[in-house]
């Protein structure tokens, strides 16, 4: 007789009820898997984690020795009623036919228990299974998933809406407020990223280094009209007009390779050079007082014409002066140390009388020719030692040294000098004061504005003579210098050491050349060529040049130490020097003579500068002798000819000098 097969029950029906072998068992929802659920072919898709739990970790419980399962390590969902396992005559309802007793343990795969809420009566823990995550967190469908049958917060995202999503089809505006308040933090965190790295150091410069006229008439340079100038040709360091085959010379000291640095040969005619006009030259307006000139220097009076730099003095009043003529310079612009200068020029008038004062000459850059108060202080001086020499009148004030308080002309003081503004005896507390550098012993570099002179004419006794000299201070007493045949050396007869050694002023080292006398306009208006070839520094030397061969050398020994004047060494210029360039008359150098021919020219055909190849030094604010920061420091000083001296006019103080000042 049959026996009708037991019905199971499964974790999803009611409490209580059970399933008829007609009727198929109730389905869970999509995603969740039953905790014990009927064999499934193996096409079957597993719908969820669990059910792929159960697919991957089929359980196989030990046989005993019998060939039947061990019921103790059997862990199956038992519903209620059953004591175990399904005997071997109670098939699954799937079944067809007899199954072995243990298939069954061996294809029903380890399903972990859920936990039941202990009303639910249906469905009870086996202990052999052990604590499951689902016990541990309570994640049975009733209350997690089921429950959920409301509305959620984000369906209207998933829900389609015509009229909303038509509005959104046609595209928005970012002129919202959110838009305009994130639009308006990038363009603020722009505009200050941009003052901050681009606005603010330009400001700190402007504030820092105010503009300045340059001694024009408006900011910036512009000359008289207020018009920026148009220049024309090349304007490099080398003008392209100097030929190829003087871009080298030799040394006239020592016949080492030269090259050239800078040149203007001064073939564009009408040129001018009212501030502003030339990247190299800048002529300068004003009354040059210091040495009594008779002249007033204008622009106007300088131009090129003809392939010359032409000056011209002229018989023009000008103010209370009755001559006019004209001095320029490349001063802050062009500088060098070191090397040879040359320069090819036609002198002014005759060589017959006198009364002229052409010069061609270089001043250190520290000093301004023809603005009194940046040279007050600075020149003449060539000097690094902190002792008297650094002092007014170059004596203490008990008056020693004797040699310095009487030792000039006369008995009269050596020197009138104010003292050396920028001494090596600076102290520290006017560090602001000194333009540096400071030596590696902590004292300062003494700077000064020295001068070099290509030359200066002048006529005596119906007889022209160019003098070739430099100028020192502090002095030797009565001026000496050691002029021995070891540091005074004359290569060309035609030179001599000059009488006049110095006065209240000055101390020079001058040589006189008797010169070719047609070389003068109103007589040939040949050229010749003037120069100097100098080392700067203690060991130097200065060698000047006449008609392209050496004429006479100073030695830097012949500058040594003065044990009557109590000084040091007086060094070859080691500043960097600037070119100068004027025609004026004054009878504190050469005496007006009557029968002058007015107007008068001096005429330069080209000047050209050279340096060795190992040793170029160009540039007026250079390693070691910086002027830049002072000159802006002090820039009036450089600009306004009416200040004539730095204390009274200028306003301003010298440094504090170690020897007599109270440094702290």
């Amino acid at each position: 007789m049959s026996r009708r097969p037991q019905q199971q029950q499964y974790p999803f029906a009611a409490p209580g009820a059970a399933t008829s072998s007609s009727q198929r068992p109730r389905q869970p929802p999509p995603g969740q898997g039953t905790a014990f659920a009927q064999p499934s072919p193996p096409t079957t898709l597993l719908h969820s984690p669990l059910q792929q739990q159960q697919h991957r970790r089929p359980y196989a419980a030990p046989l005993t020795p019998s060939g039947s399962p061990n019921p103790s390590q059997t862990s199956l969902l038992i519903p209620p009623g059953q004591k175990g396992p399904p005997s071997p005559a109670s098939p699954s309802p799937s079944s067809k036919g007899s199954v072995a007793p243990h298939a069954h343990a061996m294809l029903a795969p380890r399903v972990p228990e859920l936990k039941t809420k202990s009303s639910d009566s249906s469905l009870r823990i086996v202990p052999s299974l052990g604590a499951s995550i689902a016990d541990k967190y309570s994640l049975d469908y009733f209350t997690t998933i089921g429950a959920q049958s409301g509305p959620e917060p984000d369906d209207f995202i998933h829900n389609p809406d015509p009229r909303r999503d038509r509005k959104n089809d046609r595209g928005g505006t970012v002129f919202t407020q959110r838009g305009i308040a994130n639009l308006g933090c990038l363009i603020f965190l722009t505009v200050g990223l941009v003052a901050l790295f681009g606005g603010y150091p330009v400001i700190t410069y402007i504030l820092n280094h105010p503009m300045s006229t340059l001694g024009a008439y408006n900011l910036g340079g512009t000359n008289g009209s207020g018009q920026v100038p148009t220049m024309t040709g090349n304007w490099d360091l080398i003008d392209k007009d100097t030929p190829q085959e003087v871009y080298t010379i030799t040394s006239f000291q020592d016949g080492s390779e030269l090259e050239l640095v800078f040149s203007d040969e001064f073939n564009q005619d009408g040129r001018t050079f009212y501030p502003g006009d030339d990247p190299y030259w800048e002529a300068v307006d004003l009354h040059y007082w210091g040495t009594t000139d008779l002249e007033w220097y204008d622009p106007e009076q300088i131009t090129t014409l003809d392939g010359n730099l032409v000056i011209t003095l002229d018989a023009k009043p000008r103010g209370d002066l009755n001559y006019s003529g004209g001095m320029m310079s490349t001063w802050n612009k062009f500088c060098f140390t070191g090397g040879v200068l040359l320069v090819n020029a036609s002198m002014p008038g005759t060589s017959s009388i006198g009364g002229l004062w052409p010069a061609i000459w270089t001043m250190g850059n520290l000093g301004r020719a023809g603005y009194g108060a940046s040279l007050d202080g600075m020149w003449p001086y060539s000097y690094d030692t902190c002792d008297v020499g650094t002092l007014p009148n170059q004596t203490r004030a008990d008056g020693t040294p004797e040699a310095a308080a009487t030792g000039g002309w006369e008995g009269e003081p050596l020197s009138y000098l104010p003292g050396q503004r920028l001494s090596a005896c600076t102290c520290s507390e006017d560090d602001a004061m000194h333009p540096g550098p400071i030596k590696s012993d902590g004292t300062y570099k003494g700077r000064s504005a020295p001068e070099i002179d290509v030359l200066e004419m002048q006529v005596e006794k119906g007889e022209a003579h160019a003098s070739q000299s430099a100028q020192f201070a502090p002095y030797n007493a009565k001026y000496i210098w050691d002029n021995s045949s070891a540091n005074a050396i004359f290569h060309s007869d035609l030179y001599s050491l000059n009488t006049y050694r110095g006065g209240i002023w000055q101390m020079t080292t001058s040589g006189i050349g008797t010169i070719d006398q047609d070389c003068f306009e109103l007589n040939t208006g040949c050229y010749k060529t003037y120069g100097f070839d100098y080392q700067p520094g203690n060991d130097g030397y200065i060698t000047w040049v006449y008609d392209d061969a050496p004429a006479w050398t100073v030695m830097a020994a012949g500058l040594g130490p003065d044990n009557l004047t109590e000084i040091g060494q007086r060094p070859i210029p080691e500043e960097p020097m600037y070119l100068i360039t004027n025609l004026g008359i004054s009878n504190g150098f050469s005496k007006v003579q009557s029968g002058l021919t007015f107007p008068a020219h001096l005429k330069i055909d080209w000047i050209r500068v050279y340096q060795p190849k190992d040793s170029k030094n160009v540039g007026c604010d250079p390693d070691g002798f910086p002027t830049t920061p002072y000159i802006n420091q002090y820039i009036e000083a450089y600009t306004n000819p009416n200040l004539t001296t730095w204390i009274d006019d200028y306003g301003q103080r010298f440094p504090k000098n170690n020897l007599i000042d109270n440094c702290k």
